[in-house]
């Protein structure tokens, strides 16, 4: 057995078992060790709440709550395995602790936390938010496949978010598909899913075969849901060392924050010898979705020396909201909100528009509450280029409206978009981290003030690096006074560093949409042409890049689709609608 170190914040002990009874005595003397586990045997988790050990503690005035050591089983209440609201200046250290989350629901949430400190969390779940299953057939167009579940994955209830790996890499077979929602059980842990209405064969596309593995989401109880780590309205929060190998969503997700840090956190898929539960086949998924995902932050997150691997979706997603402009009046917008209201009195606002150059930013006088859906909106809003959701909340009544009052006239198209650019992360820095291996983009940034530097990203079927608005997510902003400097980027399938900004019409902006991004001292190997696509930004430096020396020829598995250089000379670097900023460039 294994010796570790007990801390109590004022002694510590390499004596396990010294160490465990003074524990116990100093807790006892501050009324709240009753509720300690005993250290879990090996034989693998005991039950634990794990709530009531650390509010306990917290209720009886500790700054500092210490978790021993040991893998802990917890069930969730409310929708939460922990939940922590108004916390101020706390530290909860859980150093060798591993929380086993037992449904498919949140593993942490902290709201209106202010200076709390999370340390050394293991999060795991077990019954796992995701299925995997081998293919034992396929259709002869591959319209279908049939997999059958591996020994040691649960089939709770299976939900699309298909992702297929080859077995002997362990890496995805092929980028994203279009499925049905409905899994069609055959029998004998059996299923059968189809792929969308409409598909048509695409021998560069579908290349999946019998015999790999197929790996979408597992649902305990039925038709829940929940991100790992979610915090809401927090300010100064820090997760450090926190390990987190499956989610049902979103790894670490933060609304409407302030200047939270992640240090050292690691998101990964778990190797099977450290698997609390005997598998056929290894992991070949960490999260279900986004790793770093932040909505709407005052000032932006400090991702720091983290890793990010085998999740379903983006690595770092760093974003504000939109509003949807449907007229413009002078000084008075009317803007609809599919969701709240994000702009107050007083923030400064920032504009994409449906098509043309982006307006100087203004400030918000005034919001009041608008009438409801014209006639006209609804048919606009019939053919604008949006996301279901929004689209279906804008059509079906659930969109608010509002009249913005501006401190100046700023004329804007119907379909143009505005965000308040004090709550879409300004400030980020994404440095020293370690990212790869997922079917998306590595940092997605909309987001001013910041630095993406020194980060390492393997694999990526996606954009290394994407600095983009998403109309069609609603999600702001433009980028201005961004460096992305001193990356390396290995094997990235489509344009590694790529900068953005399309109009409500789908189409790229002029120059001037972002503003004043240096891209400088990034080393590019076997990865596609061009290595650095920027469109529609004045102040632009690129200088010192290291690019592949070619567009390599082959790719394993082979690339769907190349840049089309139509008759244009390939080059690692492409620049459309841009304007340097004064100095050497290139």
């Amino acid at each position: 057995m294994r010796n570790y170190e007990m801390s109590t914040g004022i002694f510590s002990f390499p004596s396990r078992r010294v160490g465990a009874a003074l524990l116990l005595l100093f807790l006892l003397a501050n009324g709240w060790a009753a509720d300690v586990p005993k250290p879990p045997s090996t034989a693998g988790a005991k039950d634990f709440d794990l709530q009531g050990f650390i509010s306990k503690a917290i209720q009886g005035g500790a700054k500092q709550v210490i978790v021993p050591a040991g893998r802990y089983r917890v069930t969730p209440s409310g929708g939460h395995h922990l939940f922590f609201k108004d916390l101020a200046d706390v530290e909860i250290v859980a150093d060798g602790v591993e929380m086993i989350c037992t449904q498919t629901v949140q593993a942490v949430g902290m709201e209106n936390c202010r200076n709390v400190h999370l340390r050394g969390l293991t999060v795991d779940y077990d019954p796992l938010p995701f299925t995997e299953g081998r293919i034992t057939a396929l259709a002869p167009d591959k319209s279908w496949v049939e997999f059958e579940i591996i020994a040691g994955y649960p089939e709770n209830a299976l939900e699309e978010r298909v992702e297929i790996y080859d077995p002997q890499t362990q890496e995805l077979r092929r980028e994203t598909a279009g499925w049905s929602k409905e899994f069609k059980p055959v029998g004998n842990h059996r299923y059968r899913i189809a792929k969308h209405t409409g598909y048509h064969f695409n021998p560069s596309a579908d290349t999946e075969r019998v015999g790999d593995i197929l790996v979408t989401n597992n649902v305990f109880p039925a038709k829940s849901f929940g991100h790992a780590i979610s915090l809401a309205q927090c300010t100064g929060v820090k997760f450090e060392n926190v390990t987190v190998f499956a989610s049902p969503c979103f790894g670490f997700i933060e609304d409407r924050c302030d200047g939270s840090t992640y240090l050292r956190c690691k998101i990964d898929r778990r190797a099977p010898q450290e698997d609390p539960v005997k598998r056929a086949f290894a992991r070949l998924r960490s999260l279900d979705a986004d790793a770093f995902h932040s909505i709407g932050a005052a000032k932006g997150p400090a991702i720091l020396e983290c890793t990010a691997k085998f999740q379903g979706d983006d690595c770092v997603n760093i974003h504000g909201g939109y509003h949807l402009v449907t007229g413009s009046a002078g000084s008075r917008l009317r803007v609809a909100a599919t969701g709240r209201m994000t702009i107050e009195p007083g923030d400064p606002v920032e504009f994409l528009p449906y098509a043309g150059e982006r307006p100087a930013d203004a400030v918000a006088v005034k919001i009041e509450p608008d009438a409801g859906i014209t006639a006209e909106e609804k048919a606009f809003f019939q053919k604008l280029n949006l996301n279901d959701r929004n689209k279906r909340r804008l059509l079906g009544g659930e969109a608010t409206f509002y009249a913005v009052t501006l401190d100046r006239a700023v004329p804007l198209a119907m379909g143009s978009a505005v965000c308040s650019s004090q709550r879409v992360g300004n400030g980020f820095v994404v440095k020293g981290c370690d990212f790869g291996y997922n079917r998306s983009r590595g940092i997605l940034i909309k987001a001013s003030h910041g630095e993406v530097s020194g980060n390492k990203i393997t694999n990526g079927w996606m954009a290394a690096v994407l600095v983009a608005p998403e109309f069609w997510w609603s999600e702001a902003a433009s980028a201005s006074d961004v460096t992305i400097k001193d990356n390396i980027i290995i094997g990235c399938r489509r344009p590694a560093i790529e900068v953005t900004a399309k109009g409500g019409n789908g189409q790229p902006l002029p120059s001037g949409a972002h503003r004043d991004l240096r891209i400088t001292g990034n080393t590019f190997t076997q990865s596609v042409w061009p290595n650095i696509h920027v469109a529609s930004t004045s102040g632009l430096l690129i200088s010192d890049n290291h690019p592949t020396p070619n567009d390599p020829a082959n790719f394993v598995p082979p690339l769907e689709s190349r840049w089309n250089w139509q008759n244009g000379r390939p080059s690692a670097i492409v620049t459309e609608f841009c304007e340097p900023a004064p100095g050497p460039n290139r």
